[in-house]
């Protein structure tokens, strides 16, 4: 019970803050002056260095740290004002290793470790190893908490589950009516953010990169080649003078965007400042040994301060955007004036949680600026617009956890072009120009901030933000509404999941209706399955990048050709689906290649590869290119017509022969359907169903939709969306890239070795690939269907599972959903085998794969029992 003694005190408590406040303006202001933005003109810069950091706080002085580990010292670190005079001066210094994607796990991991190492070599330097409880107060939460374990563990991470009573023993102040239990981590703790700043900083200076404060970014100077397609950093003009360099590195923290912004091309660097609170509590008797408290279903967390005091902050369910017009240019280690109102139902739970805290006096409330990413991530990476431009922003209020491995993994960037670890989950390049939206940024952060703590319910890759939807959306969108589309999101594009006028709001974390079970949506989506594999439907699949690459005479062939692995010098109307390797032969695009015309192709990929896409293409263009790049995936609207009676349906609404002597698989032809003229036609489905691609132009996109459905009532025609889609490929074990395939993933490991033409031609990744296709590869992408799964009762598979052999952890699921013709949950992933000694990946064999292999899929602690398929099954 909330002690009602606290209620009515709140109107005090108000204004003596207000009071205090008011009272402490003018010193924070003077304070302000030690960090003044005015040059100092005693200092001097270089004229020249290999790579500026632009940004003095944790990120920034990690970043140098780094690059000094790896040798490094012709770099500069310059910064506004002085070293730590952004919100590195109030973070909290929490630093918990278990998150949401598995990178910034990793990232967070190797932060842990790296302070405690750091500990040792510094007498300034403290990591106070207290451990963190996680709490679990409902059933959905709980079961959350066993698959967060399940999937940490595996990744090193030191974690259990604890019972309520052990939850009392590690903090005993703990209101436990409502706990299910907790997650506790070891080797979680609290760090002072500002000695490790200092520490990072001197290191950096030692081994002879220089920092310069009070320096400030006018522009960020860059060169122009490729006939315009491709920009490089030459330089950064400063209020000291110009620097000239190849590398710069954007760690602005929330001035990360503006700063985006001072170069030609712009930087696209989605983050927005929001108020960002936390509390200190006087002391009242808390002993030094409690661990980090988080209560997620209460958005709080909670630490021991000095003396016995508490300290505790939140992410709020509804947070307050601020600086959207601009930042203050003079706004450097300045504590905001709290919104209390605003605080009020974080403080409302602390007392809640821990009873004892009711009398206790409330000495600070800090309200910081920190900056939140539209997708709850961190961002790091090369930029897309502009080549040897870095940023590492968007730390979500968790800066502490995230800085030791955003340095690492940065400076490896820098220093090899590449990491160990896969970052695509926080790559810049998932990201479009509409995610930089000022307007669409300040809406989607109030809803951000809370899903730090918020319960996550299968959504199979799709967002559902309330907030910046109806932005990128197919013209079939409103009719497809009418007839029930459930929208989902994937890079700003509304994409229809399933068709059910009564699953309205269904999905939202809030509507009370969301499940790790068999969902309310089970029954809809067999039946659209139903129909793609014995009758026919159709599936807006217009959300897919479309790219027209032309040229006058045969420079765009071989432009492809050389990065392509497959041959794509074919003739007009055939359809190649190929890879484009890097030089390790791994994917860094799975897209189908179709010469349209002559020396004119159309280049179709997923969604999520948009901007990586471009970014790609660009940097590989030959100097002087006669190659025209154009983004249409706007100009058409695709509609996926498959299933057996396509083929008839089709055949009533065009005079072309459908026949596959005349329309083979994997063509493409310009047909008439209904009025419409100019539909690009392809005979594949993306399913491995009978049917048809249709590729329409924009204006004639409701027509032939209209079209379609009316004949097509005659054969009983159906809408179907994304997550029969997503069943029937998982079925037929057809991998998508961005889920199941990655950079670090070959043609070998994936089955699609018949896609590679290493003896006709030469292409980027051809050298790796021929010294792979000697080796046995070290992974291998399987199928398995889980045999003792109840689909009733029994919790889902939806990605991130582990896969263990003979009770050896061996890989994880990557996709996974129900088979309707299988009749079992179907999973996909890879296997691997680790040495059990050293964790290194050993060679693969077929009897290791299947010769007295059983093998397990842990769903949130509990292992069922799998089959496993090498390749696609025989489905009847």
């Amino acid at each position: 019970m909330l002690n009602t003694k606290f209620l009515k005190n709140w109107v005090k408590i108000k204004k003596v803050f207000n009071l205090k406040w008011d009272n402490q303006i003018y010193h924070s202001l003077v304070h302000s002056k030690l960090y003044s933005t005015q040059t100092d003109h005693t200092q001097s810069i270089p004229s020249s260095t290999r790579v500026v950091i632009c940004g003095g706080g944790l990120v920034g002085t990690s970043i140098a740290y780094h690059l000094a580990q790896l040798g490094y010292k012709d770099a500069i670190l310059i910064t506004k004002n002085k070293l730590g005079s952004g919100s590195s001066a109030y973070s909290t210094g929490v630093v918990g290793t278990i998150k949401l994607s598995t990178p910034e796990t990793l990232f967070s991991k190797y932060s842990a470790n790296l302070y405690q190492k750091l500990e040792n070599e510094s007498t300034n330097l403290k990591y106070d190893k207290v451990g963190s409880l996680g709490l679990a107060t409902s059933y959905d939460r709980w079961y959350t908490i066993k698959r967060l374990l399940a999937e940490s563990k595996p990744q090193g991470i030191n974690c259990e589950l604890l019972s309520v009573d052990e939850c009392l023993e590690k903090f005993p102040h703990l209101t436990s009516d409502d706990i299910e239990g907790g997650l506790w981590v070891p080797d979680d703790g609290v760090m002072s953010v500002m000695d490790c700043l200092n520490y990072f900083a001197n290191q950096a200076k030692k081994h002879g990169i220089k920092i310069i404060e009070h320096c400030e970014v006018k522009n960020v100077l860059v060169k122009e080649t490729k006939n315009g397609h491709y920009h490089k950093v030459r330089g950064v003009k400063t209020n000291l003078g110009e620097i000239e360099c190849d590398i710069f590195v954007n760690c602005a923290g929330i001035r990360a965007r503006e700063l985006g912004k001072l170069s030609e091309p712009r930087v696209k660097v989605p983050v927005h400042s929001c108020e960002h609170y936390h509390s200190i509590l006087k002391p009242f008797g808390i002993k030094p040994n409690m661990p980090v408290i988080r209560d997620y279903d209460s958005h709080i967390y909670m630490k021991y301060n000095a003396g016995g005091g508490l300290l505790f902050g939140g992410f709020e369910k509804e947070a307050k955007p601020i600086f959207h017009e601009s930042i203050p240019k003079d706004f450097e280690n300045c504590s905001l004036k709290p919104d209390l109102d605003h605080f009020y139902p974080l403080i409302k739970n602390l007392v809640a949680r821990v009873p004892i805290s009711v009398d206790a006096e409330i000495d600070k409330v800090i309200c910081s600026a920190e900056s939140f990413t539209p997708d709850t991530k961190l961002i790091i990476g090369e930029s897309s617009e502009i080549d040897n431009y870095f940023v590492a922003a968007g730390t979500n209020g968790d800066t502490a956890s995230l800085a030791g491995g955003i340095g690492k993994y940065t400076a490896e960037l820098i220093a090899f072009g590449e990491t160990e670890i896969q970052l695509w989950p926080i790559d810049i390049r998932r990201f479009v120009k509409l995610h930089n939206n000022r307007k669409f940024l300040r809406d989607r952060v109030r809803e951000t901030v809370g899903k730090q703590y918020s319960l996550k319910y299968p959504t199979y890759g799709m967002s559902l933000y309330k907030t910046g939807r109806k932005l990128r959306t197919s013209p079939l969108y409103t009719r497809l509404l009418s007839h029930g589309a459930v929208y989902g999101e994937i890079l700003g594009y509304e994409r229809p999941l399933l068709f059910d006028k009564t699953l309205k709001d269904f999905f939202y974390e809030d509507s009370g209706k969301g499940t790790f079970g068999k969902p309310q949506w089970f029954e809809k989506v067999q039946e659209e399955y139903t129909a793609c594999r014995k009758g026919v439907a159709v599936i807006d699949m217009s959300s897919f990048t479309k790219f027209e690459l032309k040229s006058a005479g045969r420079e765009v062939v071989d432009f492809l050709q050389q990065i392509c692995s497959n041959d794509i010098d074919c003739p007009i109307g055939t359809v190649v689906h190929t890879g484009m390797q890097n030089h390790r032969g791994g994917y860094e695009n799975d897209c189908s290649v179709i010469q349209i015309e002559p020396n004119c192709f159309l280049v179709i990929s997923p969604v999520t590869q948009q901007t990586r896409s471009i970014k790609w293409l660009s940097e590989h263009f030959p100097e002087d290119s006669g190659v025209l790049m154009s983004d249409v995936t706007s100009l058409y609207t695709a509609i996926n017509l498959l299933g057996p009676k396509s083929i008839e349906l089709l055949s009533e609404l065009t005079d072309e022969s459908l026949s596959k002597a005349d329309f083979p698989l994997f063509t493409c032809k310009e047909i008439d359907v209904g009025y419409a003229s100019g539909i690009r036609a392809m005979r594949l489905t993306h399913t491995g169903e009978e049917g048809f691609m249709l590729y329409i132009p924009t204006e004639y996109s409701l027509h032939v939709y209209d079209t379609l459905m009316e004949k097509g009532k005659n054969y009983g025609i159906v809408n179907a969306g994304y997550y029969a889609l997503r069943s029937l490929r998982i079925e037929k074990m057809f991998a998508f890239w961005g889920q199941d395939l990655d950079k670090r993933t070959t043609p070998y490991e994936c089955n699609r070795e018949y896609r590679v033409k290493l003896e006709s031609k030469d292409f980027i990744g051809k050298m790796a690939l021929m010294q792979l296709k000697e080796q046995r590869v070290r992974k291998k992408f399987c199928q398995f269907l889980l045999e003792d799964h109840n689909l009733y009762q029994d919790p889902w598979p939806w990605g991130s599972e582990t896969i263990y052999r003979n009770d050896k952890f061996c890989g994880y699921v990557t996709s996974a959903s129900f088979g309707f013709s299988l009749r079992k949950q179907v999973c996909l992933g890879f296997v691997h085998n680790f040495d059990e000694s050293t964790g290194e990946k050993l060679p693969l064999t077929m009897e290791y794969l299947t010769k007295n292999a059983h093998y397990e899929i842990d769903i949130a602690g509990k292992r069922y029992k799998a089959k496993i398929n090498v390749y696609p099954p025989n489905l009847k």
